[in-house]
């Protein structure tokens, strides 16, 4: 499966459509703007007339379409496309109360039930980590795309050089087709030798290689990265986009303008010089609101809630009660 429309999206297309067919499934939920494609395409097209269909489909969007604009002539395309995939779609889980937002104007519900269902963690992931040995300064974690902000956070750390004599250490890990511009620039701006380029590797992991976790992102949804991070009791610097906001709660202020490299080195140089105690404390009450607010166990009781009302609304009692037995 590409990110991007493919020559293989059809091979892709059909055998999905023969694993429909094969399982028979109550339910088909397809994540992401082409996982989402592919769990309700049968349904649009009179590809596969034999096929089963499915008692309901469900589509996660995980950012994708929703950082489009929609005036651009491609991407009014995209958008054409979910809108006619949301007329065959049954619920709508939203990671966040932006993305369901973000859907509602720029593509619009007809007919599919939605809730917001938060991005949960697993109990030993609220376990604190300790950076390693000669751990970066600053961290970065995640796919190297403009709409990252990671050039900002490049550039940032030269403003940190030209204010304090040098520039910390960042350690850049994940992947992405930006690479080769995000070298250029940290060259460009005579950083080069303070960076240090990382593949990708599990969240808990890569977390151990730096001091402070920054998310200079200009779009997001509701990033794992932030609630991984939070819950680690990592410091963490975030830009004020998307569902961030609602990862933070009452402690929204501490967020960073996107799209601005000085407010973020000032953010980053105000993170080094705080003392240790105060450190400890920020990262705390962070951490106690995501451990209160996105579990997996709540998670998962949402999305098969939700399976369950969305059945029951298409008249399937018993696959219903299969999803989601009712409590005694």
């Amino acid at each position: 499966m590409r990110r991007l429309p493919s020559w293989s999206d059809p091979i892709v297309a059909f055998r999905i459509a023969m694993a429909l067919k094969r399982l028979a499934p109550d339910v088909v939920h397809g994540h992401g703007a082409k996982g989402g494609l592919y769990a309700r395409l049968p349904a649009l097209l009179p590809l596969f007339p034999t096929l089963p269909h499915p008692h309901i489909r469900v589509y996660t969007p995980h950012g994708g379409s929703l950082h489009y604009d929609p005036d651009a002539l491609v991407n009014r395309l995209y958008l054409s496309v979910e809108k006619a995939l949301e007329r065959v779609t049954d619920f709508i889980p939203f990671e966040s109360a932006y993305a369901q937002e973000r859907f509602a104007r720029a593509i619009g519900f007809s007919r599919a039930a939605t809730r917001v269902v938060p991005n949960g963690l697993r109990p030993e992931e609220l376990e604190p980590i300790t950076p390693i040995a000669g751990a970066a300064d600053f961290l970065y974690v995640g796919e190297w795309r403009r709409f990252k902000g990671v050039d900002t956070l490049i550039e940032a750390l030269s403003l940190i050089r030209d204010a304090t004599g040098e520039a910390p250490r960042l350690a850049l890990v994940g992947s992405g087709p930006d690479e080769a511009a995000l070298r250029a620039c940290a060259e460009r701006l005579g950083v080069s030798e303070r960076l240090s380029f990382a593949p990708p590797m599990p969240a808990r992991e890569a977390l151990r290689l730096g001091r402070i976790l920054v998310v200079p992102s200009r779009a997001e949804s509701l990033p794992y990265i932030v609630l991984e991070a939070i819950a680690a009791r990592t410091p963490l610097i975030a830009t004020n986009v998307g569902g961030i906001p609602e990862i933070f709660g009452e402690h929204a202020n501490r967020l960073v303008e996107s799209d601005d490299p000085a407010a973020l080195a000032r953010a980053m140089i105000a993170a080094s010089g705080m003392n240790e105690e105060a450190r400890r404390r920020a990262a705390g009450q962070l951490a106690e609101r995501v451990a209160e607010n996105f579990s997996l166990t709540a998670m998962v009781e949402a999305v098969l809630r939700g399976y369950r009302e969305a059945l029951e609304a298409a008249g399937h009692r018993s696959a219903a009660e299969a999803v989601l037995p009712q409590r005694a």
